[in-house]
């Protein structure tokens, strides 16, 4: 069974950076992929960012793209989002996730439990 469990979130201001950890563990399928994805009360969860584990290819929503970067650590089965020049918008609970590369939440299988990230204006 995969688990995963999410680290790094919090209250920052507008302008300001974190960065979200996601540590994996368990049987991966060849070919899988990790990702982000983050739900706002009231809303749908949405697409942030994805990375292939093999080829470390990203995918990156519009929203988001030139403010967050995700990379990987291979070693420690890891994969990390660093969110600069946050925004009020960026609010939400950030979910970690493991499936397919793709930008889209029903790819994906395994889920964490989530990290508040709260961004005040």
């Amino acid at each position: 069974q995969v688990q995963l469990a999410e680290s790094g979130g919090g209250l920052v201001q507008a302008g300001g950076s974190l960065r979200l950890s996601c540590a994996a563990s368990g049987p991966f399928f060849s070919n899988f992929a990790m990702g982000w994805f983050r739900q706002a009360p009231g809303k749908e969860r949405e697409f942030v960012s994805a990375i292939h584990w093999r080829t470390g290819s990203t995918l990156l929503a519009d929203s988001v793209k030139g403010r967050f970067t995700i990379s990987r650590d291979t070693v420690k089965i890891t994969i990390y989002l660093q969110m600069n020049s946050l925004r009020p918008e960026d609010t939400a609970v950030y979910y970690c996730a493991v499936g397919s590369f793709s930008g889209s939440s029903t790819t994906y299988n395994y889920w964490g439990q989530g990290t508040q990230v709260t961004v005040s204006s």
